[in-house]
């Protein structure tokens, strides 16, 4: 059922956040590209369709095996999913261009944040980018905020525990500064509710 709900309402949701980010990452065709915490694979799925060399992973094998069907049905040959924890990635040092996150650290415990961040870091070349998306940081006071939270309440207790903890905690700018992430750029999506922020690797 969760992943059901994932597949019919979360993916539609998002659609026009995956669809905007290779272009506002800027990554071009050739690029390689890792997708953390991958889901049902939609945002490796969009990077593929640009040409990208994306891989993706994620610790549900349900999520996994649906990222893979659709693989499948699209045929694509330049994207790759498999089972795989994201904080013990199982690349070399500088395997990737880019490393995304989406909608993900909000969901972990603090020191798992910063341990998928840690490994991100190491897995994209010096010089490369890491791409954040994830909600906002104070949430806005919007309709749509209201929606988010009511959507996380739903999740479950334990989500909405590390829901609760990362506004708390200061969302990506604290981790992002934390873990000495430089900002190059950021913008603001779903009526400000989402923050997509890219930072060099250095």
């Amino acid at each position: 059922m969760y992943i059901f709900g994932y597949s019919k309402v979360i993916d539609p949701i998002l659609r026009d956040v995956r669809l905007c980010t290779p272009e506002f990452a800027g990554m071009k065709a050739g690029d390689r590209v890792l997708d953390v915490c991958c889901g049902t694979g939609e945002q490796a799925l969009h990077y593929a369709r640009k040409g990208i060399n994306a891989t993706g992973i994620d610790l549900d094998p349900r999520m996994i095996e649906v990222a893979e069907r659709n693989r499948r049905k699209r045929a694509l040959g330049n994207v790759s999913f498999q089972l795989a924890d994201a904080q013990a990635l199982p690349f070399k040092d500088d395997s990737f261009d880019y490393a995304s996150v989406s909608l993900a650290l909000h969901e972990k415990e603090r020191p798992a944040r910063d341990r998928v961040i840690s490994e991100m870091k190491r897995v994209v070349r010096a010089e490369g980018a890491l791409v954040f998306i994830d909600l906002s940081v104070p949430l806005p006071r919007k309709a749509y905020a209201c929606l988010v939270r009511a959507v996380e309440f739903m999740a479950g207790r334990d989500h909405f525990r590390c829901f609760r903890d990362y506004i708390e905690q200061g969302g990506l700018d604290v981790l992002l500064r934390s873990n000495r992430l430089h900002e190059e750029k950021r913008d603001y999506l779903k009526h400000g509710t989402v923050a997509i922020i890219k930072t060099k690797n250095v």
